[in-house]
């Protein structure tokens, strides 16, 4: 395409290796990228694409779109293929796509719609932007300059690159971004429904990624990261959201990772959690494990659990986070809430004086040092309910990483420990929903019965997996899960693969009706 508009006299060479060397960076097509640039109008890429496909060409930020006509193709069709629904005339729909040469795109819908399609083109961009606004608009009520601003919100005039990290930071509170990923030499990116998306803009230089972090961290903090070259805090935009940010260092130049913050704890059924799973928040003792990889809600599901105590018990409760995520409020039980770094020097240095402050339930934001984990076993093993969050890939394997971090002359005695002192280890998935609209819990479940803590006991903690692999009242797979999920038409079979333990019993599983 950028050969041709050369040959055509639109754009130069130059213009054109400009183009090409933005496009490795942001992975958009050419055309909306030579847009961007100014070497195009939007007139020419219209009159370009119509004369390249043979059709016509429409500009979706200057029409609305009709909720009815929308609703005729489901939105994963939509964002699958690239299309959208315009207008309906005399038993014809006009159809926006991509790439309007997809003949067989045309006749599937052709014959399932009984409608004969009339297709228009737009560039690449445009029909993205307008996905994305009508995905966040479940009544498909969206007009053309709803789009419009949706692509622009971000980018206000700054002196810098052009763009402020408050809209920033109100692009990714406003589309439930699960994270905002600025750093030097990409553009702003954000994560949706575990996909990296790169917001339409120009990359970000190391000036730029400076400014934003010394405009979000308080001057102590600045310091320290000035010192450690890496540093964890939260920060609160009144008008948009609170957020946990981890800054650090990467080729000498400033980087962030910005996670927005829920104010206010959805309920368990909001979060499809199980209600065996809170119904373990009410026992007296004993170690709660929630793993999984990072972005995949275990700190939500931790403090889903904390609100449960709060509601239904007088406790006093101790939480170490590294930072303070979610903020609670007092209710049936005290809660002291301590930061790593401001009120404590390290969940080490905090846990070894938290039996001191007279708690009743002990919550580690993440368990991370051999130290940690040692006292926090022995919180367990003498009366204390502890719940904390690992980087494990499955509920077994968290069992295993905390016995391998002791010595292993000490492994015998922390297996007797913890196949006493455990409750249940869980480790869970957020899934992209089937119809885009966000994402969904799959949780495995490890409960410790006597059964399970023979099984630790004995040093045999591999063999769960398969000996119970068909599911038990005391061990659901999340292959189990996935598939159940996938049986209701709520995920995708193919991204249940994904985030299954063992694929090809994931998918027997899924298919079996």
């Amino acid at each position: 395409m950028g050969e041709l508009l050369v040959t055509g006299g639109l754009i130069s060479q130059a213009q054109l290796d400009e183009a090409l060397k933005r496009q490795s960076q942001v992975d958009e097509h050419i055309g909306s990228i030579l847009l961007e640039l100014g070497y195009l109008t939007m007139e020419q890429l219209l009159d370009f694409l119509s004369s390249q496909f043979g059709v016509p060409a429409v500009n979706l930020f200057d029409m609305d779109i009709d909720p009815g006509v929308a609703a005729m193709i489901a939105p994963e069709r939509i964002k699958e293929k690239k299309i959208l629904p315009l207008a309906t005339k005399s038993g014809r729909l006009t159809l926006a796509m991509v790439d309007p040469g997809d003949l067989r795109t045309i006749s599937e819908l052709e014959f399932r719609l009984g409608k004969k399609i009339d297709p228009v083109v737009v560039p690449s961009f445009m029909m993205d932007t307008a996905i994305e606004a009508l995905m966040a608009e479940p009544s498909g009520k969206i007009s053309g300059k709803d789009i419009e601003r949706s692509r622009s919100a971000f980018a206000e005039e700054d002196g810098r690159s052009g763009i402020k990290i408050d809209s920033l930071l109100s692009k990714a509170a406003d589309v439930n971004a699960s994270d905002l990923i600025l750093t030097a030499g990409a553009p702003p990116s954000l994560r949706i429904a575990n996909t990296l998306r790169r917001l339409a803009a120009p990359p970000l230089t190391p000036a730029d990624c400076e400014s934003f972090a010394r405009e979000m961290m308080p001057g102590e903090v600045w310091s320290v990261f000035e010192k450690q070259s890496e540093v964890d805090f939260s920060v609160t935009y009144p008008d948009i959201s609170r957020f946990r940010v981890n800054a650090y260092r990467q080729r000498g130049s400033v980087a962030l990772a910005i996670r927005p913050i829920i104010e206010s704890i959805p309920p368990a059924s909001e979060l499809n959690l199980p209600s065996w799973f809170m119904d373990f928040a009410l026992r007296p003792t004993g170690l709660i494990m929630v793993s999984g990889p990072a972005g995949h809600g275990k700190s939500t599901s931790l403090y889903a659990m904390v609100d449960m105590i709060n509601n239904n018990r007088r406790s006093n409760i101790i939480s170490l986070e590294d930072p303070v995520e979610y903020l609670h409020k007092h209710k049936k039980s005290n809660i002291s809430q301590r930061e790593v770094g401001r009120d404590t020097a390290s969940f080490h240095s905090g846990l070894k004086s938290v039996l001191r402050q007279a708690p009743d339930v002990i919550v580690i934001g993440e368990m991370r040092d051999r130290e940690s984990f040692e006292i926090a076993l022995q919180a367990s093993y003498t009366g204390h309910l502890v719940m904390t969050t690992m980087h494990a890939a499955n509920s077994t394997v968290a069992i295993e990483n905390i016995i391998q971090r002791f010595e292993p002359h000490r492994q015998h005695l922390i297996r007797m420990m913890l196949a006493d002192a455990m409750i249940v280890s869980v480790a869970q998935r957020l899934v992209p929903l089937k119809d885009g609209s966000g994402r969904v819990l799959a949780m495995e479940r490890l409960i410790n019965s006597s059964r399970v803590k023979n099984i630790i006991r004995e040093g045999k903690t591999h063999q769960i997996r398969s000996q119970m692999q068909q599911g038990t009242e005391d061990f659901t797979s999340i292959d189990i899960e996935l598939a159940r999920l996938c049986k209701k038409g709520r995920i995708t079979l193919e991204d249940g693969m994904i985030y299954a333990s063992d694929a090809l019993y994931y998918s027997d599983l899924a298919r079996t009706r």
